[in-house]
């Protein structure tokens, strides 16, 4: 790996026998090499980028030019354009680098790359040797403050610097935060309702293309986390699906006045599938849209028409933002880098995740799965927040719910925490009688069966979503369809919505 001629002989200097250094002397600690590999690593591939850009920020390089090369190349990636060594270069001006060019440098660099997976690791060697300088600086600070004070400096003064500063390096790295003037926040609140006046529906969140949940709910909101829970069997995977593929089928960019993009209507929709691939959620989708059967698909069961119908759907979904990442047993830090990789690459306006406990923690020794679950959903209303988007989790419900009589969920039925109770914006239970009652028929003949039979003819192919926490709006219970073979929920056909008969 090359090295700058001055840096060279400072890591000969350290490196040296210990007779060889002064007393009382010591280098700052630094790893010339490990930000080289990282550098070499981006210019090669600018996915390893967004394994640091979260915390790795261009001060903490200990040379210069690496500053200098790190940022422009955060630049240009954040702009949505390739950092290599060739374009890097335009931006880097002459530097003395000991017989060698600054391109010269930057192709030896991605020559001697180390991969992707390391990036992470040396970004986080490089973060904490900075944050050591820095501590180093503060200690000198404080040890020189104490001996030169000034005859009218408390120590107390002292104390509040050392602990600003300190304070400082904590949130050193962090990607973003702080306060804003409340008069920002009554811009963005403002632009929000003109968004929504002029949005298809006249609502203020996303559209779901369930017309009675959007009134309800005004669509789903920005930076909120929403959890859909459910018994085996209610169909709430079905009713995440739906509302996702809903919400990229009616996607609509418009561009702005930047050159940059933003979404008119529906929008950029990424789904972590950890539970079924890739595969069988676009089975459910294409039966959805084409009106077939999804056993009907995966037995090859199908007319000729059925096959015409799922082509054509298939067309009609080529184009639209629906992008799948179907990777079993996540952590909440991946799925978060994941995220945020595709907001800046495609960009990203709802995220749904299914299941939450399929998520895992950090697994700090001696955590419980409830402490693993909090810092799951905890993760998940941040990463909302960060984004700005909608955060849709699928939750397990516990089987206490077979207990009862009344077998519609509740809040106390969350599985293993009360974290996602209290981290949620809104909880939508999914709930279906039919589901149930077809599991209880009587013998036929009796007087029991015909009861049985008129009950089911009441709740066949309907489902319940009910509202049970909503955070800026009401709860209450909305009625849907539900077509069982394509796995499809629809707005119900009310008769006081109907025309008239004339």
């Amino acid at each position: 790996m090359p090295t700058i001629d001055h840096t060279a002989d400072r890591i000969g200097f350290a490196a040296g026998a210990n007779s060889a250094i002064e007393p009382g002397f010591r280098l700052a600690p630094h790893n010339i090499e490990a930000e080289q590999a990282l550098l070499g690593a981006i210019l090669v591939n600018n996915d390893a980028f967004d394994r640091v850009s979260d915390f790795l920020r261009p001060e903490h390089f200990s040379e210069e030019l690496h500053r200098r090369i790190y940022d422009v190349a955060s630049q240009l990636i954040r702009a949505g354009k390739l950092a290599s060594p060739i374009t890097v270069k335009t931006f880097l001006g002459d530097h003395d680098l000991g017989g060698i060019t600054a391109p010269q440098y930057l192709a030896r660099l991605a020559a001697e790359a180390t991969t992707v997976i390391n990036a992470e690791n040396y970004g986080r060697t490089i973060h904490d040797l900075a944050v050591r300088r820095d501590l180093i600086l503060i200690g000198e600070d404080i040890v020189n403050g104490a001996y030169d004070a000034p005859v009218d400096a408390s120590p107390r003064d002292q104390i509040e610097e050392a602990e600003r500063k300190l304070y400082s390096i904590a949130e050193f790295g962090r990607y973003e935060g702080g306060f804003q003037r409340f008069s920002d926040a009554l811009t963005v609140a403002v632009d929000m309702a003109a968004k929504a006046f002029e949005r298809d529906g006249r609502l203020s969140g996303i559209a779901t293309g369930l017309i009675e949940l959007d009134h309800k709910m005004g669509g789903l909101q920005a930076s909120d986390l929403v959890i859909v829970a459910g018994r085996p069997g209610m169909g709430k995977t079905a009713f995440a699906t739906n509302i996702a593929f809903n919400i990229a089928k009616a996607y609509e960019p418009r561009p702005k006045p930047d050159g940059t993009v933003e979404t008119a209507n529906g929008g950029v929709v990424g789904f972590f599938s950890l539970e079924m691939s890739a595969e069988q959620l676009a089975t459910r989708v294409i039966a959805e849209q084409a009106g077939v059967a999804s056993y009907k698909i995966r037995r090859g069961d199908i007319t000729e028409l059925e096959f015409h119908r799922l082509a054509e759907a298939a067309r009609d979904m080529q184009t639209i933002p629906f992008y799948i990442d179907q990777t079993g047993g996540l952590s909440i830090a991946q799925l978060t880098a994941r995220a945020r990789r595709l907001k800046r690459q495609r960009g990203l306006d709802v995220l749904v995740i299914d299941y939450l406990q399929l998520l895992g923690g950090s697994k700090t020794r001696g955590d419980s799965r409830v402490q693993e679950v909090t810092e799951i959903t905890t993760g998940l209303k941040a990463l909302a927040k960060e984004l700005n988007v909608p955060v849709i989790a699928l939750s397990q419900l516990s089987r206490q719910v077979e207990n009862r009589d009344d077998k519609r969920p509740q809040l106390s039925d969350l599985r293993e925490s009360g974290s996602i109770e209290q981290d949620a914006d809104v909880v939508l239970f999914v709930y279906r009688e039919e589901y149930y009652l077809n599991n209880k028929q009587p013998r036929e003949g009796t007087e029991e069966f015909l009861a049985w039979q008129t009950d089911m003819e009441r709740v066949h192919g309907r489902a319940e979503i009910i509202i049970s926490k909503q955070r800026h709006g009401p709860t209450g219970t909305v009625e849907l369809a539900f077509e069982a073979e394509m796995t499809r929920f629809s707005n119900l056909a009310r008769e006081d919505a109907l025309p008239e008969h004339r």
